[in-house]
């Protein structure tokens, strides 16, 4: 069977499922958000079939979109779960089909364009190959572990311990600024934060393909250690997805350096990485009094009072399905009073990387925009904390920029990206150190379709501004030729230590 067929096939069942699950689903919806699925979920078999590499992008959000773009909105009819503080529209549904349309006409030109881009200049050989000077990286990666370590510990000093330092986080849950206490300390956390995925980069450059370091017990021991380190340095300011996002990398860099992963492995990890955001997220809504509820086993109760339900998770965070439709029910309107931004929620995320004690009143993000186009014109105020915390992801934030007929235009543009990327992939040498970044890499690449420009911006950095500069500083840039019908480097030639 092809990897069409095989779409076509599970979708259907899964869609005829829910007709039986859900007499709600029997609407007209259901056909574009099914032609989604079809098409995202080509992408999807192919991963699953190992027709594409495991950390191929094209391949990964395949698997991401089928729950995106498919099954999402289909539990939303069936759980009847939506979006509060607003005025829903009369019939979910509706919006929720013409999105799907929106989104039928973007995978199509997504595919074509990712599928050209992929193609285009496969055949030729790399420029060059960063080879791996290992006691330059380790040096490197050895400066920037003292540094982060140190940073932290005093991050954590001035906050009155680790102790302290959650029962900060646990007192400004629910304050109009949940992370008011680390203002201006982005830059900080950029370089303490660094710590565990350093560590990582350290192992797998010492432990390389030996013997050792391919043991499972050793790999599952490493995953275990990354995790801890992942919750000090960062995790317990609440977010999930930095050790989530973090994992992703870890397990790359053991996969594609140290030893290969099997399918069924990602899978399981992927199933305890949901679990482990469910769990978390009452840490995010409840800080250290978490720890009561995991103990009193209250997880069920207390969940609807803190919405940190299951259903939140998979409908909220892992998909923008009902934010999207109720944004383009807003946009459409014949009545509406938003203004299309026009480019400035693009410009406001540039805008973070300039510090608020040198641009006080920078321009917002897409936080001005966002809830002006939910809640009315001159609904936004900051200092009565009236502001959106939504994300919109791709499409989203392209509505909110330029409307609903320049998201299929967005899409073209994502799989020229994913193509592009692919393309890299596809001539990128097993030995070549620049793989230690992959997984990042792939990981932006991905995060496009969920996230905003600003989160992208911020975690690009935040997240990869000093392992990139460790592998920069233990790399040799070598040119490559071609010698016998082969590539190879030729080390006489353009040699550049960076």
């Amino acid at each position: 069977m092809t990897s069409l067929s095989i779409s076509v096939l599970l979708c259907t069942l899964t869609a005829c499922g829910f007709l039986v699950v859900s007499p709600q689903i029997a609407h007209w919806f259901v056909i574009p958000v099914l032609a989604c699925g079809i098409l995202i979920g080509c992408d999807a078999a192919d991963w699953g079939r190992g027709r594409v590499s495991l950390f191929d992008p094209a391949g990964i959000i395949g698997v991401i979109g089928v729950h995106f773009f498919f099954l999402a909105p289909l539990l939303h009819v069936t759980w009847d779960s939506w979006m509060t503080f607003i005025d829903p529209p009369r019939d979910w549904r509706d919006w929720l089909g013409w999105m799907a349309l929106v989104n039928v006409a973007g995978l199509l030109l997504y595919r074509l364009a990712r599928e050209r881009a992929a193609r285009s200049g496969c055949d030729t050989l790399p420029d060059t190959i960063w080879r791996l000077d290992k006691a330059r990286l380790l040096f490197a990666a050895g400066c920037g572990l003292l540094v982060s370590g140190a940073l932290q510990c005093w991050v954590y000093a001035i906050h009155g311990g680790i102790s302290g330092y959650v029962g900060v986080v646990t007192r400004s849950i629910g304050a109009p600024s949940p992370q008011g206490a680390f203002v201006g300390m982005g830059w900080i956390f950029t370089v303490s934060e660094s710590f565990p995925i350093l560590a990582m980069i350290v192992f797998a450059v010492w432990a390389g393909r030996t013997k050792v370091g391919r043991t499972w017990m050793v790999v599952i021991l490493v995953l275990l250690g990354y995790f801890v380190l992942k919750v000090f340095f960062g995790g317990l300011r609440g977010s999930r997805s930095h050790i989530i996002w973090g994992m992703f990398w870890a397990v790359g860099i053991i996969h594609l350096w140290i030893r290969p992963l099997g399918r069924k492995f990602v899978l399981a990890g992927i199933g305890l990485l949901v679990g482990f955001m469910y769990l978390y997220g009452f840490y995010k809504g409840l800080g250290s009094d978490a720890l009561a509820v995991y103990r009193g086993g209250e997880l069920d109760e207390v969940s609807q009072g803190i919405d940190r339900t299951f259903e939140g998770v998979l409908l909220e965070d892992l998909a923008r399905a009902d934010v999207q439709a109720f944004l383009l029910h807003q946009v459409s309107r014949p009545d509406r009073d938003y203004d299309y931004a026009w480019g400035r929620t693009y410009l406001g995320s540039i805008a973070l990387l300039i510090p608020r004690q040198f641009w006080p009143e920078r321009p917002p993000p897409k936080v001005k925009e966002g809830t002006e186009a939910l809640f009315g014109a001159g609904s936004y105020d900051e200092a009565e904390d009236f502001v959106s915390s939504k994300l919109y992801g791709l499409a989203g934030e392209t509505m909110l920029n330029f409307g609903p007929v320049a998201v299929p235009f967005a899409y073209l543009l994502f799989g020229l990206i994913v193509g592009r990327l692919q393309r890299f992939l596809s001539r990128l040498r097993d030995d070549d150190v620049r793989v230690l970044l992959l997984p990042f890499i792939v990981n932006m690449c991905f995060s496009v379709l969920l996230v905003d420009s600003d989160n992208l911006l911020v975690n690009f950095i935040k997240d990869g501004l000093v392992p990139v500069t460790v592998v920069l500083c233990g790399s040799r840039v070598l040119r490559v030729v071609a010698r016998g019908g082969s590539p190879e480097p030729r080390r006489d030639v353009a040699v550049t230590p960076l």
